[in-house]
């Protein structure tokens, strides 16, 4: 599926966001097979919020949209069993890489990303809200509501409208998006990556552990 600029611009007008925003297209490829390992690894144009040690035996990379209620509903059930059973316990390193399926997602990231600036903890935390109180701001008046949600964290008005106006922090979002449809084939949201094994779609907390527990014990 491919956002024109035509119907990008309109989504821009219905939203609220085209006074705030002057956001490219983001692009979506087809499905193909699981990349390796490395590839999830590399180095993409923002820096990974991750939290769990670096040389944990496992890592789980997640792709999110924040306006998708399939990520929203694993944030909330399943990703809390994940942190308190594997990242805490320092088993598991867990990445969270944002990929927007709309223009509203995309600037719930650029919030996220300018509330939480390099503190990855904050970055978590500042999501988790966003997913609790998605109904919120995706269904009512988006640059109203996220407003209110970055002063809660902190920002002025005019900070958050320079957020939502910045083009290189939206470029970066759109590039790192775009590698993760071109090379890692990622097209729908949520899909993870456990050691590069690719998962697609919301996943239990029994079959992320069916996964997880043999690469603990090689």
């Amino acid at each position: 599926m491919i956002i024109t600029r035509r119907a990008f611009n309109t989504m821009l007008s219905l939203t609220g966001l085209a006074a705030l925003a002057g956001l490219s297209p983001l692009q979506f490829i087809s499905e193909a097979m699981a990349q390796a390992a490395g590839d999830v690894a590399k180095p993409v144009s923002l820096p990974d919020m991750a939290l769990g040690p670096k040389d944990a035996a496992v890592t789980i990379t997640e792709y999110a949209s924040m306006t998708c209620p399939h990520c929203a509903a694993f944030n909330e059930q399943v990703f809390p069993k994940i942190k308190s059973e594997y990242i805490d316990t320092g088993k598991v390193r867990y990445i969270f890489r944002e990929f927007p399926l709309d223009i509203k997602a995309a600037a719930g990231s650029m919030l996220s990303r300018c509330i939480a600036k390099d503190d990855a903890a904050k970055y978590f935390a500042v999501t988790d809200m966003l997913f609790r109180q998605q109904n919120d701001w995706v269904l009512k008046n988006t640059t109203e509501t996220l407003t209110r949600i970055g002063k809660q964290a902190g920002l002025t008005q005019s900070q958050v409208e320079a957020c939502l106006k910045d083009q290189a922090l939206l470029d970066k979002i759109a590039a790192d998006q775009k590698y993760a449809s071109d090379v890692l084939k990622v097209d729908s949201t949520p899909t993870f990556f456990i050691n590069g094994e690719k998962i697609k779609g919301e996943t239990s907390f029994e079959e992320f552990a069916k996964k997880i527990n043999p690469l603990l014990k090689s």
